[in-house]
């Protein structure tokens, strides 16, 4: 019987990162990562995929109405942009040497440029 382990994927997108919409509505559009759903493999990014959310009136909001929302998009439609040349850029992991303390980063395959400060 195979072995299963509690291991969530690893995701090329970071909160906080900037990033190019590749596919949906908004193709070419670029924002900042607000939340990452890792589970769901869902990215939820600044203006971009705005769905009208009807919201009751309450005693924060007494009128109600209609408001728009970002709602979350697919991680395959989004790809880091790359600092250097402010282009989508596809993502790498390397192990830094003992000077960086040997941790792990993510780089922009294209120039090389570590996306992880």
């Amino acid at each position: 019987m195979p072995r299963r382990f509690n291991k969530q994927n690893k995701l090329h997108v970071k909160k906080g990162d900037e990033v190019r919409i590749l596919a949906g509505i908004d193709k070419g559009k670029s924002g900042r990562v607000l939340m990452v759903v890792p589970s769901k493999q869902r990215v939820l990014v600044e203006g971009i995929n705005m769905k009208t959310h009807h919201d009751k009136p309450t005693q924060d909001n007494p009128q109600g109405g209609r408001l728009k929302r970002e709602a979350t998009v697919h991680i395959s439609n989004v790809m880091v942009i790359d600092p250097t040349t402010n282009e989508p850029s596809r993502i790498g992991r390397k192990r830094l040497d003992e000077n960086g303390g040997g941790r792990w980063v993510r780089y922009a395959k294209t120039s090389g440029e570590i996306i992880d400060k």
